[in-house]
């Protein structure tokens, strides 16, 4: 008699979307979507398109939300993570399972000796993430979706296979409403309004508390109703700069860069606007008005994230790493002749060139601190890549992690991502506490997985909305080098925030 197999893995009928899906599931506990929502188009034809996979999936078997003044958790990460056991299917999808979730920006004060700013306003925690033995995971290319289960991780195959089978089972029931009607690839416009009629609110689902390792809820709910919202141009959005500040603190940091203290020093303004529809709707607004391949939606009880992001942070396939920095931006209008132009100015652009080749060294020194020697290369420097709203300078470095380390300490040797913080790394991180009024949260930390196998995803939280207490937040920024001019910087933010700021207004539709 054959051993039962785990993972547990069923393909799911034809036509079954993860869109359709994440209706049911968005308000379960944890709910986690990576969603390679849109290919990017590149200048190089020949360039492999990114997002091929999504997964989306809820309800972790453990979970743990931390702030800055609790106990460092990466040194219980790393050992939760080298517990998990190595049933991997290299023939479906690299999720499988694993830990997932949020590594805000402040998850790096437990790594090094940085001041943090005033609380943001919709302050949530450092890090929250979870313990997921179950996945839905869509192959993109070959247009197939598969339920994946683990068993909980036990130790002892038989009750590990009874659990496997037991979630399938947990899961096809919840996803029986869509399953059921027959309905295939509905518009948004239906999915928005199935989410309104059949989606319960969050004070209606079971959290689930138990597992909870820290539940700091009343610290991470409320507003900080002291803090100074300051008018912008866009009426109902506030900026936690007053107007001309972020000039000046750019202008600051230029001078800081021709005193040699910095390279670059990537600076942000926090935009804030009431919410005006529950998180999962504007998520999938998101999406479809600002589609990107490194997307994600993730939602707690406290706070929802929904971004949709362009940026890849790191990537593990086995001992295979890969890092896709962005530096360089410059609007998209719709009209090819402009656009053409603009692409063509942003390539030639010795100042937008120089922020991206500083970034690419700091990452390669970065990388290098897990990797084999001699291993890490640059495999595309400074291509274009055109996004719904904007087309930006990506380069892409890779290597190979050596054999006494793993991906969730490669995550740690690199947090957070050097293009969003600028280089020297440690210094521009002090100089962003310093000038940035508040806290970033989740802007600039990332979300992703350390899945079993060696797989690890996790993308740069860019393009981000954090929703809490009914406002929604999306701090837009861009890198400040000597060749940078204030005011120019400070409209490239806004050019950044405007698929944003779609969705948001879009909602009121």
């Amino acid at each position: 008699m054959s051993r039962p197999k785990v993972p547990l893995a069923k393909e799911m009928p034809s036509g079954f979307s993860l869109v359709d899906a994440f209706t049911q599931l968005c308000e379960r506990p944890g709910c986690l979507w990576l969603d390679s929502s849109s290919p990017t188009r590149h200048l190089d034809p020949g360039s492999p398109p990114l997002g091929r996979y999504s997964f989306l999936t809820s309800d972790p078997i453990q979970t743990i939300q931390l702030d800055v003044d609790d106990d460092n958790p990466w040194p219980s990460l790393h050992e939760l993570y080298d517990s998990l056991p190595a049933n991997f299917d290299p023939e479906l999808p690299p999720f499988q399972g694993g830990i997932a979730g949020l590594w805000g920006y402040e998850s790096a004060t437990w790594l090094e000796k940085i001041d943090t700013p005033s609380p943001d306003l919709l302050t949530i925690p450092a890090i929250s993430v979870g313990l997921y033995d179950w996945t839905l995971a869509t192959d993109h290319v070959k247009q197939t979706t598969w339920l994946i289960c683990q068993g909980e991780f036990v130790a002892d195959w038989k009750t590990r296979c009874d659990l496997a089978h037991r979630r399938f089972d947990t899961v096809m029931s919840l996803l029986a409403p869509i399953m059921q009607t027959g309905e295939r690839n509905p518009s948004n416009k239906a999915r928005v309004h199935r989410l309104q009629e059949n989606t319960p609110s969050s004070r209606e689902v079971n959290r689930s508390p138990e597992n909870l390792i820290h539940p700091a809820n009343a610290k991470l709910s409320e507003p900080n109703a002291a803090l100074q919202q300051h008018p912008t141009r866009a009426g109902e959005i506030r900026s936690n700069f007053a107007s001309g500040d972020f000039s000046k603190s750019v202008q600051e940091i230029i001078e800081l860069i021709c005193k040699g203290e910095s390279f670059q020093v990537n600076l942000a303004q926090r935009l804030t606007v009431e919410a005006n529809c529950s998180s999962p709707e504007l998520y999938l607004r998101l999406r479809e008005v600002n589609s990107a391949p490194f997307s994600v939606y993730y939602h707690q009880q406290n706070f929802q994230i929904a971004s949709s992001s362009p940026e890849g942070f790191l990537q593990v396939r086995g001992r295979q790493v890969e890092t896709r920095p962005i530096k360089g931006t410059v609007p998209r209008i719709g009209e090819q002749n402009v656009d053409r132009k603009l692409a063509e100015h942003l390539i030639a652009s010795e100042k937008d060139r120089a922020e991206n080749i500083m970034i690419v060294d700091l990452l390669r020194n970065d990388l290098s601190k897990a990797c084999e020697d001699e291993s890490v290369v640059v495999t595309k420097l400074c291509g274009l890549e055109i996004y719904e709203h904007v087309q930006h300078l990506v380069s892409v470095v890779q290597g190979t992690l050596r054999h006494d380390t793993s991906a969730s300490k490669l995550l740690e040797e690199c947090f957070p991502g050097g293009s969003v913080t600028g280089a020297p790394k440690i210094e521009a991180m002090k100089t962003i506490a310093r000038l940035e009024p508040n806290r970033r949260g989740a802007y600039c930390g990332s979300i992703g997985y350390l899945g079993v196998g060696s797989q690890a995803d996790f993308n740069i939280l860019i393009r981000t909305v954090t929703a809490s207490a009914g406002y929604w937040q999306f701090p837009v920024g861009g890198g400040i080098t000597a060749r940078s001019e204030p005011e120019a910087e400070e409209a490239e933010t806004w050019s950044k925030a405007e698929g944003m700021m779609r969705a948001v207004r879009k909602a009121d539709h």
